[in-house]
Parts: C-alpha cells; structure tokens; sequence
C-alpha cells in the first residue's frame, strides 16, 4: 500500500521551489549498492513520489556518505535523504570504525537539519550477507530505507501543532 506523502506549506523554505528526495549512494561495492539503489528509487516511484523529484548522488565509498550528505541536506528543495552503502568486513576493524563514524555523522546531520535521513549502510560480515540483504533471502535494505524516509515525512507532515 503506498504511503502518501504530500509536502505541507511549512515542510519547505519557499513552498513553490522544487521538492527532491535524494539519494547519496556508495560506487564502492557497486554489484550491491546499485541493486540498494534501484529498489529505492523504485519504491519512491510506487509511492507517488515523481521521477524528477529523486536526484541520485553517487560518492565513491561509504565514507564519503557524510560529506555527501551534508551538501545536499542544506539545499531548501530537500525534503530528505536516503543514504546506500555497503562496507564487509575485511581481515582488521576498520569496518567497525568507519560503520560508526559514518552513522553517527549521518545522525547528526538528520538532527541538526530537521530532515531525516535514511540509513541503508549494510555493515556484514561476508558478501554472501550483503547478496542477501541486497534482494535475497533477507530482502532489501534499499527498499526499506525508502519505506523508512517515506514514514518520517509523513510524519513530520501529520506534526504541525
């Protein structure tokens, strides 16, 4: 069932500027990340939400999320972002590290801007996992990340007291 979400007067800055979703999406782990991208966009699509309205950001890794981020999430016509990535974890911690930072920045931004932010980071074990968090078995996270901003502007839609 789709969810309606229809922009309110006091969501936008200047109610007649163009009003976007974007998705920040990592290149790095591309075979995966770019499934996480298409389920999104297509689950914006089946929800009523226009073609012209969703703007695609790629970066080159999940850490360049943040930065990404922070530059779109300030333009009035944002109505919100979904971010896409996928980090597996190698031989050392650095997945542990990077997975916080990146979270924890894309937190803050949500916070600090007003807007949500969708978190579709895949942060697994193996490749087998990220297939399966991709469209297997266990679904996909791209999908669920744009369900996920969809409810939070319906939500910050239904607030306005």
């Amino acid at each position: 069932m789709p969810i309606e979400v229809q922009p309110s007067p006091s969501a936008t800055p200047n109610p007649g500027a163009p009003s976007v979703i974007v998705i920040v999406v990592s290149e790095y782990n591309d075979n995966i990340t770019g499934k996480l991208c298409k389920a999104a966009v297509q689950t914006l699509l089946d929800n009523g939400i226009k073609d012209e309205d969703i703007h695609v950001v790629k970066v080159p890794g999940a850490w360049e999320l943040t930065f990404a981020t922070q530059l779109v999430i300030k333009k009035p016509s944002c109505r919100g972002v979904i971010t896409l990535g996928a980090v597996i974890k190698g031989e050392t911690t650095h997945d542990q590290h990077l997975n916080r930072a990146v979270s924890m920045g894309l937190m803050q931004l949500s916070l600090e801007h007003h807007k949500p932010v969708a978190l579709g980071l895949l942060t697994v074990n193996s490749l087998e996992q990220a297939i399966q968090r991709s469209g297997g078995n266990v679904g996909n996270k791209g999908e669920e990340a744009a369900s996920a901003l969809l409810a939070c502007l319906k939500l910050a839609n239904t607030i306005q007291w």
